[in-house]
């Protein structure tokens, strides 16, 4: 199959155009410069169009912007992302900034514990626990349902089916995700911000799924977090204790937080 050959000049005047469009979500060439490690004077002959990056350098560029290699052959637009629901070029200046170097001081890596009323029983709270980690400049949400959880829901209660996976975004004040099974066709949308604590530890929100409305049931519920840290020594007996409990059975904060007596609004 024939096909055009381009000269150097050629790549890298579409990998400068290419790296130009990516740069516009970023308001400082010098702190994307810093979060990538390149030197600036050596990032602005890259967007001009004057040299290549090395291909270790031109790896590590692919995966912090979510694209690969053709970012030397084809404009930015057309390339499939490692993200493509969310960076490609529809969605990428409305919904992809937020997803990207959420600060760990912001929303930690780790372990967190949270309470919830139940979904389908109102008269039961549920404690579970996630981790939150980071890969690509993306923090991801990772847990697993209650065994008791799946079976009132009449679903299997094998662990990949326990399973839920998901994406943090940043907002003005907090936090949101978008969570679910595997293979669900179902999802859970979080929202949560920091409030004061004694050890900085907690966030509070509302989690609401994507159900229609049934009867006895709820859609939308207050939520809260509480910040484990990155080591299993607390996240180990959490996971022991891991599904519903009673309204009785929340500590003295979680119920100011949780407010059980009063509706969602």
């Amino acid at each position: 199959m024939n096909q055009i050959s381009r000269s150097p000049a050629d790549l890298r005047d579409m990998f400068g155009a290419n790296l130009r469009r990516l740069s516009k979500r970023y308001s400082s060439i010098s702190e994307l410069s810093r979060q990538l490690g390149i030197n600036r004077t050596q990032f602005n002959r890259y967007l001009s169009g004057e040299s290549f990056p090395r291909p270790d350098v031109l790896d590590r560029i692919c995966r912090f912007f979510g694209v690969d290699a053709r970012i030397l052959l084809e404009p930015v637009e057309s390339l499939t992302t490692n993200n493509h629901v969310i960076s490609g070029p529809f969605l990428s200046d409305f919904l992809a900034n937020g997803t990207r170097n959420i600060p760990e001081e912001f929303f930690p890596s780790g372990f967190y514990c949270f309470y919830r009323r139940s979904f389908l029983n109102t008269s039961l709270f549920l404690r579970g626990l996630v981790h939150v980690s980071r890969s690509d400049q993306i923090t991801h949400v990772r847990g697993f349902e209650a065994r008791e959880a799946m079976r009132s829901q009449g679903l299997s209660e094998d662990l990949p089916s326990r399973e839920f996976r998901g994406y943090v975004a940043r907002t003005e004040d907090g936090v949101t995700m978008m969570i679910s099974r595997r293979h669900a066709l179902s999802s859970t949308f979080n929202y949560l911000s920091r409030i004061s604590s004694f050890e900085n530890n907690f966030w509070s929100g509302y989690v609401s799924r994507s159900m229609r409305e049934s009867p006895g049931g709820i859609r939308v519920t207050r939520m809260i977090y509480e910040y484990l840290g990155k080591g299993c020594a607390k996240a180990l007996p959490t996971a022991r204790n891991c599904g519903f409990i009673q309204e009785s059975d929340l500590l003295p904060f979680h119920r100011r937080l949780l407010q059980p007596d009063e509706p969602f609004a």
